[in-house]
């Protein structure tokens, strides 16, 4: 009869490459313990904002806009559901209004990412572009609008702006004008500069 048994290691170099086998071991597994709950945990204190929707469902981070601004405005006048409740929880909020973009722009960045400030696109492209490179854009825009220029009433000169701006437009010139002077001449070259996170603007 042939029997085999599991013997107890004998040998000193035995026990030892043992010891070591089952230290490595557990170091291992603590490691790999350790690093799961701390991206567990990372993961669920950082909830990121992607859009207005997100903006409202949270309480951490206060947003506002400039006082007595088109953005003011078309938050009060709003009928929609998500920007009535943003307008309800800045206007419950007088301290989260700016009296000027500067001043918008300063408390973004001193906030620690505990204030967003809401803005026209074009002035946040332009910013999120200048040093020191830390403001993005969070999301898509909130509303379409459009500029104008006024003129006399039954001027003819309305006809021929209407007409230059809207061969401009279908030409690419105004798409060209705004990449040569808002990203073409960007002073923040990391890398993409739409994939940048760094504070809410």
């Amino acid at each position: 009869m042939n029997e085999t048994r599991d013997l107890p290691l004998r040998s000193i170099g035995g026990r030892i490459v043992g010891s070591v086998w089952w230290f490595f071991t557990l170091i291992i597994i603590s490691s790999y313990t350790a690093n799961l709950a701390a991206f567990l945990t990372v993961e669920r204190m950082v909830t990121p904002i992607n859009s207005a929707d997100d903006l409202v469902k949270q309480t951490e981070v206060e947003y506002g806009t400039l006082r007595y601004s088109s953005t003011q405005e078309f938050f009060k006048r709003s009928k929609i559901n998500v920007y009535a409740r943003m307008w309800e929880f800045m206007n419950s909020r007088k301290h989260v209004f700016v009296s000027s973009y500067e001043e918008g722009i300063r408390r973004v960045r001193e906030s620690k990412g505990k204030y967003a400030f809401l803005m026209e696109s074009t002035k946040n492209d332009y910013i999120n572009e200048r040093q020191p490179c830390d403001t993005m854009k969070v999301g898509r825009n909130l509303d379409a609008k459009g500029y104008g220029v006024a003129t006399p009433l039954g001027s003819n000169l309305r006809d021929q702006l209407n007409l230059a701006v809207l061969s401009l437009k279908e030409k690419g010139d105004l798409a060209r004008l705004e990449n040569k002077w808002w990203f073409d001449r960007s002073e923040c070259r990391n890398g993409d500069t739409k994939v940048r996170r760094l504070q809410f603007l």
